[in-house]
């Protein structure tokens, strides 16, 4: 069971987590900005374009790191923070502090990505 010490630290650390991700992402969309300001030729352009696809990709990472902890949030507030979606036993305190967005236990995250790897032998993607 998480004390309420825990909780604490993990609100606290979720909280700054998350206003850092918003100001990230929120400056992703300020350098997409300033880089379309500063095209001068197809050269730029098609920098700008790849710029612009990185910067997106990185802000799409981020965007779903804010979804993630805006539900940990929830979770802490809910009182299920710590545990386990699929079995529904405590996840322990190490696995929260490596990866406190996570809502499965070592067991559980392990038998889900067993289950994928099998889905993906079993469905190939074709190379062309």
């Amino acid at each position: 069971m998480l004390t309420d010490r825990n909780k604490q630290y993990f609100k606290k650390w979720l909280s700054q987590r998350l206003n850092e991700s918003l100001g990230k992402a929120q400056d992703t969309l300020i350098d997409v900005r300033d880089l379309k300001d500063k095209l001068s030729n197809q050269v730029d352009e098609a920098s700008h374009a790849s710029a612009v696809g990185f910067a997106l990709r990185i802000r799409d990472r981020e965007t779903k790191l804010i979804r993630k902890i805006r539900e940990t949030l929830g979770r802490l507030e809910q009182g299920t923070f710590g545990i386990c979606e699929e079995c529904g036993e405590e996840i322990p305190l190490r696995r929260l502090r490596a990866r406190p967005v996570t809502t499965l236990c070592i067991e559980c995250k392990e038998e889900q990505e067993a289950e994928e790897r099998t889905k993906a032998e079993e469905y190939p993607i074709a190379d062309y």
